[in-house]
């Protein structure tokens, strides 16, 4: 929290005495969010007025408790008078249910390893995500991939509507972990005419 205060006050109006001054910081009153992915980033937000983004894109076992008490624990500040709320998401879109949850399968592998102690960069999918781990390994790195929404343009705008209608959140931050460049350039732009936002 103390770092966070500091921080603050280097992008604030440099005072009479001020030993340090941040360049070209000072004056600037950046807006300040803590991104978060536990209890105490939630309650940090909260108690300081700050918006708070949520990285439920890798932990999102915690994302209610978190969202929860984020709000409750609110104090109003001169940044924000009330809570601002960004929720992370992976989203993983394509023409079709099929093709999205085969291309989703190079996450999965990815997460897999992660949970193995052997973390690699994004492979290409695979039809025998099991064979890349144990079951309970499977099973781990399928619960933190719980905030996802794959599928085709209709399932995924379900999806995120969904997520902000569960959440409140004011904004998203997608993730598209996709192997291939050119699916996850399509995958954004598909994302973003399904919601309705330009790409």
């Amino acid at each position: 929290p103390q770092d966070v205060m500091e921080l603050q006050r280097f992008l604030g109006d440099a005072q009479p005495g001020q030993t340090i001054e941040a360049v070209p910081g000072s004056g600037t009153k950046v807006p300040l969010w803590i991104l978060g992915s536990s209890l105490f980033g939630a309650r940090l937000a909260g108690e300081l007025g700050l918006p708070y983004g949520f990285a439920s894109h890798f932990a999102p076992q915690a994302l209610e408790p978190a969202v929860d008490l984020y709000r409750r624990s609110f104090v109003p500040s001169e940044q924000l008078e009330k809570p601002y709320l960004m929720v992370g998401v992976n989203v993983i879109t394509a023409p079709t249910d099929e093709e999205a949850l085969f291309l989703a399968t190079s996450q999965e592998i990815s997460f897999i390893n992660l949970v193995r102690g052997q973390p690699i960069l994004l492979p290409p999918p695979s039809h025998k995500v099991w064979e890349h781990g144990l079951p309970q390994q499977v099973q781990y790195a399928q619960e933190m991939l719980a905030c996802r929404v794959v599928g085709s343009p209709e399932r995924v705008r379900q999806g995120l509507d969904e997520l902000v209608a569960r959440t409140g959140a004011d904004e998203l931050i997608i993730v598209s972990d996709l192997y291939d460049f050119s699916h996850r350039l399509r995958s954004l732009r598909l994302t973003a005419e399904a919601v309705g936002v330009g790409a």
